[in-house]
Parts: C-alpha cells; sequence; structure tokens
C-alpha cells in the first residue's frame, strides 16, 4: 500500500501524487476513476480491485499554479547535484549564497547555489568578485512544470511519462 500514484484533474492535467490508499477511497467513493492499472490486484476477504497507477478526478478542482518550493532538497536538485563554482559532484555538498546575507543577499532562487565545502569555505563572507569565483552557470528558479515537479517518480513510474510531457 505504500505504491505512490499519481493524481490527474478532470483535464488530464497532473496535480498531485498520492499512496495508494488514498487513490482506492477516492476510487471507492467515485471521487476519482483509474486511468491506468499495470500493477496488479489487491485481494480483500471478499472481492479484488485493480491496483491503479494513475487516477482522473471527476470534477475538476481549481488550484493555484504549483510553485517549486525553496528547499535545500531542491536547490540540490536545480544544480544535479554539483558544485556551481569547481563542477565537482560529492555527497557533502552546502549551500552557499552567491551575495551573502550579511552583505544584503537574500535567501531566493536567484541568490543560491550548490557549493562544495572546500569552494564554499574559499569563498567565505564574500562576492564572487572579492574571491576571485566564477559560477559555473548562473541560478534560476526551476520551472513549475509537472514534469520537473513529478519527474523524480519516472524512474521508478515510466508509465506515467506521457501524462506528464503534456504539461
Amino acid at each position: 500500500m505504500a505504491d505512490n500514484v499519481l493524481v490527474l484533474n478532470a483535464n488530464f492535467e497532473p496535480i498531485n501524487v498520492c499512496d495508494l490508499r488514498r487513490a482506492v477511497g477516492l476510487i471507492l467513493t467515485h471521487k476519482a476513476s483509474m486511468v491506468m492499472n499495470g500493477r496488479g490486484e489487491i485481494h480483500t476477504a471478499g472481492s479484488s480491485f485493480p491496483r491503479p497507477s494513475i487516477i482522473r478526478l471527476q470534477h475538476m478542482v481549481h488550484r493555484p499554479r504549483p510553485k517549486v518550493k525553496l528547499t535545500r532538497r531542491e536547490v540540490f536538485r536545480r544544480d544535479n547535484y554539483t558544485c556551481q563554482y569547481c563542477g565537482k559532484r560529492a555527497g557533502d555538498l552546502t549551500i552557499d549564497h552567491v551575495i551573502p546575507r550579511h552583505l544584503g543577499g537574500q535567501h531566493i532562487w536567484t541568490n543560491v547555489v550548490t557549493a562544495c565545502p572546500q569552494c564554499n569555505h574559499r569563498k567565505g563572507g564574500r562576492t564572487l568578485a572579492e574571491a576571485g569565483m566564477q559560477l559555473l552557470r548562473p541560478p534560476a528558479e526551476p520551472p513549475a512544470s509537472a514534469l520537473y515537479i513529478f519527474g523524480r517518480h519516472l524512474t521508478e513510474y515510466t508509465e506515467w511519462e506521457p501524462f506528464l510531457l503534456g504539461w
């Protein structure tokens, strides 16, 4: 029951990922219908149900456009787990503010990058010009597309791809 299920709006727009238990509950209460099975069945004492991989809500849900939250994990994901100063891929990466906070730099997408501990220490609390360093690519806010938001699940759930590529 720990499998993830892609939830589509009534117009087939991807809006969420929920667990299998929630998806079956939505189907049984007729709030959603199954779009794709592909995972076998759930057996109960009296009957069996298909295990959904993708469900579609029966009624349109209006919600604001999604935004990618500025978190440590999302900064690492945006920068592809690579130091933005030297290009090193390591497991002990840190977050660095391009313009240090004590110099007025904000904690926003365009001011935070992934850095290895050596580069972060070398830069210190200085600007790029003062430290004599350059970024490999300028930081930007990642796209709020369905493919970016739910794309990390594609390695495990390849059947979701046609529904994520269209949005």
